[in-house]
């Protein structure tokens, strides 16, 4: 692994957190570099839901099969795409833009040494409606994901996946 992308090997999943606040400062840096995300025409789609309160969290988890962690993380946010303001109203490029958006938050939340964990949300249409009747989300915005974030109480280290045979030259 090359160590001038450490930065990226060493962002992991993190499913276990420490009982301590996420304060407001590393909120902000986080939000500021999901919004650096590239967007389809600079269109920016989303919006970002702030949860704190352990009361919400926990129904969050309810609603995320696999994302029973978020409701023991000291924050949650709920990723959101606004579909009119997708480039061209298109459904798959407010998807793109927002999961830039999430990516960019992961690698925040590493770099400042916080953990997080990625919770799928869209397309499953049970999720999308739970939470859009949750957080009193109007008809055009579409919560794409959630994100659990914490301090760590765990150690994953570093790594990557690379794989030769994924890889094709100037054909399949």
């Amino acid at each position: 692994m090359n160590s001038r992308l450490d930065a990226i090997f060493a962002r992991r999943s993190i499913r276990s957190y420490k009982d301590m606040p996420v304060g407001d400062e590393a909120v902000k840096d986080i939000l500021e570099a999901a919004m650096a995300a590239p967007s389809a025409v600079a269109k920016d789609p989303w919006d970002f839901i702030v949860v704190r309160d352990k009361t919400l969290l926990a129904k969050i988890a309810d609603i995320l099969p696999n994302g029973k962690m978020i409701a023991h993380a000291p924050l949650g946010i709920i990723v959101c795409g606004d579909i009119g303001r997708a480039h061209g109203g298109e459904l798959s490029y407010m998807l793109q833009d927002c999961s830039a958006a999430v990516e960019n938050m992961l690698l925040a939340v590493s770099m400042l040494g916080l953990g997080a964990c990625w919770l799928g949300v869209h397309p499953r249409p049970e999720r999308i409606s739970r939470l859009k009747t949750m957080f009193s989300l109007p008809e055009n915005v579409i919560p794409m994901a959630a994100v659990a974030i914490g301090h760590p109480a765990e150690k994953i280290e570093a790594r990557t996946r690379y794989d030769e045979k994924k890889i094709h030259h100037g054909k399949w």
